[in-house]
């Protein structure tokens, strides 16, 4: 007769916590991702090759290791690496005061172009964790002031939307652009324009006037101005 074999209950709940250790360890919740202070995120800067290249925007962390060639020391985007700099990804302002998280005087389309770089990120890269201060308490939670910048984020989608709808009603001009010739505009059908967006629609970051086309029977409205030195009837005007 075979002979039985004794298991202590003991062996069975050791082999459980070696288990449970190792899916600790392999299956890091999301809750568990770290908070990380202006000075600890500066560390990982792309100066210590013995470290990860971490980026924030809007408060969120990055690991931008695999693109150490753009992030790290001496590449192209390197002044992102180990701090906040949101403001600067629609500035170009990346000296001194820009590079800032601060959004300050930014238009409502300027803000949600910083959310679709902070998506773009979540997309691309690995999310390690958050900055705490200006978009995140102590605790990991999102402020007031992050919620203020995804509304107006929001805000700017919004006017966009209807900066495409208002100028689908006026065709704009044709325009081309040489250093040798400098540029021009012109229209197949009526003349060129100036014409003044809507208070509202031009303060989405866009230039606040816009080249459209205008028929004869059109020209009587208000608020359009011939390009200077343009002929009032010309279809084609140096810019």
């Amino acid at each position: 007769m075979a002979a039985k074999i004794l298991t202590s209950p003991f062996v069975g709940i050791a082999v459980f916590v070696t288990l449970l250790a190792l899916f600790a360890f392999y299956y890091k919740p999301l809750s568990k991702q770290r908070l990380f202070t202006v000075e600890e995120l500066a560390l990982y800067n792309g100066t210590d090759q013995s470290l990860p290249i971490f980026l924030g925007i809007l408060g969120s962390v990055f690991d931008v290791t695999k693109g150490k060639s753009h992030y790290g020391e001496g590449g192209g985007y390197n002044h992102f690496s180990g701090r906040d700099a949101s403001r600067a990804f629609v500035s170009g302002n990346f000296t001194g005061d820009g590079l800032t998280d601060s959004l300050s005087g930014l238009s409502s389309q300027q803000v949600k172009s910083i959310v679709e770089w902070r998506d773009f990120y979540f997309r691309t890269y690995t999310f390690v964790g958050k900055l705490v201060g200006r978009y995140y308490d102590p605790k990991g939670n999102p402020t007031k002031y992050l919620k203020g910048v995804e509304a107006k984020a929001a805000r700017g989608a919004q006017l966009l939307k209807k900066q495409e709808i208002e100028e689908a009603k006026q065709p704009g001009c044709n325009s081309r652009w040489s250093q040798d010739e400098g540029g021009e505009v012109w229209c197949d059908v009526g003349v060129p324009r100036l014409v003044q967006r809507p208070l509202e629609i031009a303060l989405t970051g866009k230039m606040s006037k816009r080249c459209a086309c205008f028929k004869e029977d059109q020209l009587s409205q208000p608020g359009l101005d011939v390009y200077e030195g343009c002929e009032y009837l010309a279809k084609t005007c140096r810019v």
